[in-house]
């Protein structure tokens, strides 16, 4: 039995108003070929749950579904297929294997979350933000729970982070002051759809629940021993805000893969990239080589050399799955052909 909707997926009865937008949002104006396409707000094992004009609809399917997706039904009430995505947040599947994961389509804007700490990890912030960039959506970074930390670690944590995300506005959000949540709703508003993104305990579902008003999404504690929080939120699901526009709420990531995300890391770091182009050589390692623009920058203390290993990491992973996913490639295809050549040479009795 497929789990209840919660408050916020289920209209009063009289007010259909998040399906019946969902059919009829201008950005995704639909052709005549898919004009029975219903907004997927929330996917389970072999179901997911559409929106519909007469509330939500769970319908089994077995095809590859993301929540944000518009869905295909056939006459047998079965998913048969998928609008293409406008934009959509992939990562390594789970384990690390060779295969990707589509979190959620359709977006227009990632929030990468993460709470404010002087010393934040800035790496998993970063890797957060080429994900984001990779999506083809907008990123935003927004810096939670800065009720917690001390005033006078306020501004050199929020300076951390914008040298940590050129180009993306950092918002500090708290729900001590929900004045605070005002450009993000500014961002979404009026029919925009937004994912909220980051590790665990980071401080997803309370900006969701400021957002949202009045629905209170699960919370937890955050372990002081590492920072970590529990899993509060148990699948991803979308949901409508009251002034407009649609969330997307997504379980805590522990791990975050990337693939074929080459320009989102280039994006994540711009200012390197952007200073590379200007190096003497155009193989240049920025390490001890003539007229380097990056060590240049390194020693005026315009970019930290930290920031500098954490790209080289990325590039180096990028460059190992792309070897894999390769590899995986080849093998499917050795299969395929064999698999062809056992049928048109079958065995004589």
């Amino acid at each position: 039995m497929p789990l209840p909707l919660p408050p916020a997926l289920v209209p009063p009865p009289t007010d259909l108003s998040l399906f019946r937008a969902a059919l009829s949002h201008s950005e995704f104006a639909l052709p005549h070929s898919y004009s029975s396409a219903h907004r997927v707000v929330r996917v389970e094992r072999k179901s997911c749950v559409l929106a519909t004009p007469d509330g939500p609809r769970t319908v089994p399917t077995t095809i590859g579904v993301a929540v944000g997706d518009w869905a295909l039904l056939d006459d047998a009430g079965q998913v048969s297929g998928i609008q293409p995505r406008s934009t959509e947040i992939r990562r390594l599947g789970v384990g690390g294997r060779a295969v990707e994961q589509v979190l959620a389509a359709n977006l227009d804007i990632v929030a990468v979350c993460a709470p404010l700490e002087r010393d934040a990890r800035l790496g998993r912030v970063e890797r957060l933000l080429a994900l984001a960039w990779a999506s083809g959506a907008q990123p935003l970074l927004v810096a939670t729970k800065i009720d917690l930390c001390r005033p006078e670690d306020v501004g050199p944590a929020l300076s951390q982070f914008g040298a940590a995300a050129p180009g993306v506005d950092v918002v500090p959000v708290t729900v001590t002051d929900l004045t605070s949540l005002d450009p993000v709703r500014a961002m979404i508003a009026p029919d925009r759809t937004l994912v909220a993104i980051g590790a665990s305990g980071a401080g997803k579902s309370t900006l969701i629940n400021g957002l949202v008003g009045g629905m209170e999404l699960a919370t937890g504690a955050v372990r002081e021993s590492d920072g970590k929080g529990r899993h509060t939120t148990a699948w991803r699901e979308l949901v409508e805000l009251p002034g407009g526009g649609y969330l997307i709420d997504t379980p805590g990531l522990r791990a975050v893969g990337l693939s074929d995300a080459a320009e989102g890391v280039d994006a994540a770091y711009a200012d390197i990239t952007d200073l590379a182009a200007q190096c003497r050589f155009s193989d240049c390692g920025h390490e001890s080589e003539p007229g380097c623009a990056v060590r240049a920058a390194i020693e005026r203390g315009e970019i930290d050399a930290g920031r500098l290993e954490r790209h080289r990491k990325l590039q180096r992973e990028l460059a190992f799955q792309a070897r894999r996913f390769d590899a995986r490639a080849r093998s499917e295809e050795r299969k395929r052909w064999a698999k062809l050549s056992r049928n048109s040479n079958p065995a004589r009795p």
